[in-house]
């Protein structure tokens, strides 16, 4: 059980059974009264958010939160396969769960999950995974104002705004938090 006082931007804490997460707080101590601790709060599942205050005498559950690091491994069609490497424990993870993060997978890379009550609610990838560029139109001889880029694949249909001269073949480096173009690897 968490105090008011404990309450702090980045903690996580559980209302009605659900983890949320404070992204803002407020301590506000009026001339009379007690004092008011305020919380803009996400949840950690739905996304969506509220606000919520506390008083010094409230008691705030703390979340069964677990983080875990896992290897992903496959896709079986219709789940992202991931596994524990110590015990080979497999989590299986909708692609729903995931959005665009599909896009960044690479086998054997590892990834570090949040599990709430033993299911996957958050997962971080490493920050940045290198691709081949396999389509992009050629880059235009004198066509060079400032940060002009052009559309550009990656294997899996993934479409990534990259610097003119980059070419068919070459390697580029991803940020897989923004899914933006970060740094050419390799020339074709």
């Amino acid at each position: 059980m968490y105090n008011p006082s404990d309450l702090k931007k980045g903690l996580k804490i559980e209302i009605e059974g659900q983890p949320w997460i404070i992204t803002e707080f407020d301590f506000c101590k009026p001339g009379k009264g007690t004092a008011l601790y305020r919380c803009r709060l996400k949840n950690m599942i739905t996304g969506s958010g509220m606000e919520k205050t506390y008083r010094p005498t409230d008691k705030i559950e703390k979340p069964d939160l677990e983080e875990r690091e896992l290897y992903y491994s496959y896709n079986d069609g219709s789940h992202y396969i991931f596994s524990d490497p110590e015990t080979y424990e497999e989590v299986s993870v909708a692609p729903e769960k995931l959005g665009d993060k599909i896009y960044f997978l690479l086998e054997e890379s590892l990834c570090t999950f949040i599990m709430f009550n033993g299911e996957p609610i958050e997962i971080t990838l490493p920050t940045f995974i290198e691709k081949e560029i396999v389509e992009t139109e050629p880059g235009v001889r004198g066509d060079t104002a400032t940060n002009v880029t052009k559309p550009a694949k990656i294997d899996n249909g993934y479409e990534v705004q990259v610097p003119l001269f980059i070419n068919q073949g070459d390697i580029i480096k991803i940020d897989t938090r923004t899914g933006l173009y970060a740094e050419r690897v390799s020339k074709a």
